[in-house]
């Protein structure tokens, strides 16, 4: 007995199907790879500040700085997120006044001088609350890993009500707050009234 053929047609439909198939499923994996939110070109993906003169790219580089009048500015993306890891090499020098804006309500991860507290804060976590640096919320050994004046890997880490930090591949900060749950666009800060500098490359998310 002879093996049933499909038609032409049927099998190129087939054929169509399957490949659709296959798209979808790899669509679908690639939804929890790493995804470039910096091009090193241009402000492609991110809410630009009316008149802006505070963030421009410089030779691959995302660079932040404060105008004569030392105004501050923040620097979001166009995407909102909200369980996800997302990290950059940040570079600066001196005194500065950063970091990572994150979630609804907004929760900030410190790169830099506190201007409140007047001592470095890096990878650690500033509430705006009562407790404005939580115990809890507040990065360890930074001094061992922190390289002044280079360049720094930080990453961040929302996941659920959890947000952990590794500077250049170790981890200093592990926060647990409910608090601030919301999906929200990630901001780069530069803090007003403080003359500072701060630069990012390789920026990037991964959605969890």
């Amino acid at each position: 007995m002879k093996p049933m053929s499909l038609p032409r047609k049927s099998a190129l439909t087939l054929a169509i199907t399957l490949a659709c198939l296959m798209m979808s499923g790899l669509k679908m994996h690639a939804a929890g790879d790493w995804v470039t939110l910096f091009n090193g070109k241009d402000l492609t993906g991110w809410k630009v500040p009316a008149s802006n003169v505070f963030w421009k790219v410089v030779e691959g580089v995302l660079v932040g700085e404060n105008d004569e009048t030392l105004k501050g500015s923040m620097l979001y993306t166009e995407k909102s997120y909200q369980d996800f890891i997302f990290e950059a090499d940040v570079r600066w020098e001196g005194d500065i006044d950063s970091g990572y804006m994150v979630r609804k309500p907004e929760l900030q991860m410190q790169i830099g001088i506190s201007s409140s507290l007047k001592r470095d804060m890096t990878c650690s976590f500033y509430t705006g609350g009562a407790e404005r640096y939580p115990v809890a919320g507040q990065a360890k050994d930074v001094d061992k890993y922190l390289k002044p004046g280079q360049w720094n890997n930080i990453r961040l880490q929302a996941k659920g009500n959890t947000f952990t930090v590794w500077l250049n591949g170790h981890q200093v900060t592990e926060y647990t707050n409910e608090k601030y749950a919301g999906a929200a666009p990630i901001g780069l800060q530069i803090h007003p009234k403080v003359k500072m500098k701060v630069e990012f490359r390789n920026i990037r998310i991964k959605e969890l």
